[in-house]
């Protein structure tokens, strides 16, 4: 494989091999090989452009993250004639989804790519999908728009798309929990505390109350998680009244 004359002046070992590696994800040749660097550089880096801008990949990451909406949105669009801009937009957010887009960041090895002083082994899940749509912003700005379609297509739409197995996922337990206690005019309660016990990270521990009832309860290590987790427990122990 050539280089492209206008990436570099001169090229190292190591930019042969970002390059290399980088053109097989797209699937095509990068023609600005700097902005894809940018796209794997973790801030803590604390690289600056020549006019002292911070340089990292959340801004491409902001980027690909509208490009990714915009696309999906239009396949959507086009494929699901019927459906209502409310049907649309929870099949937009299965397809966009952190969890989804981690994965997607996992099978494409994104994490070898990052530039950082922090070790890889200390981030959490979602540098894989905060890369992958920095890696979609970068495609942008290198290409334009019909090879960053082509990408999504060919990356995420293709081999992970299916309209019917979407609508029978569950995004956010919590969310699924919330509505059917606002249509059904019960109240609900997620009571959150501290209870790191003998753990060395911090967790917390929520109880989900539903009209005062006891439902589930969970620990994870974030209040978050553990609202989730408690959520789909009362979803299971809920789900042929939710269901109907």
């Amino acid at each position: 494989m050539t280089f492209p004359g206008n990436i570099f002046n001169s090229h190292s070992k190591a930019d042969g091999d970002f390059f290399l590696g980088i053109s097989r994800i797209l699937g095509f040749k990068p023609r600005k090989l700097d902005i894809y660097k940018r796209a794997f550089l973790h801030r803590s880096a604390n690289k600056k452009d020549k006019k002292g801008n911070p340089m990292n990949y959340e801004r491409l990451e902001f980027l690909g993250d509208s490009m990714l909406g915009t696309i999906i949105s239009k396949h959507l669009f086009k494929e699901v004639p019927a459906g209502d801009e409310g049907y649309l937009t929870k099949m937009r957010s299965k397809i966009v989804s952190r969890k989804h887009l981690n994965e997607l960041g996992k099978d494409l090895g994104l994490l070898q790519y990052v530039e950082s002083r922090i070790p890889k082994t200390h981030f959490g899940e979602n540098i894989h999908g905060n890369v992958f749509e920095a890696l979609v912003g970068a495609i942008y700005l290198d290409r334009g728009y019909s090879y960053c379609e082509k990408f999504i297509n060919s990356r995420v739409i293709e081999p992970y798309v299916d309209i019917e197995q979407l609508e029978g996922q569950v995004i956010s337990y919590k969310s699924l929990v919330i509505e059917w206690c606002q249509k059904q005019k019960k109240e609900f309660d997620f009571e959150v505390y501290e209870d790191s016990g003998n753990d060395p990270i911090k967790h917390f521990a929520v109880k989900l109350r539903i009209d005062g009832r006891m439902m589930a309860k969970a620990r994870a290590t974030s209040k978050k998680k553990a609202e989730e987790k408690a959520s789909k427990r009362a979803y299971f122990a809920l789900q042929e009244k939710i269901d109907k």
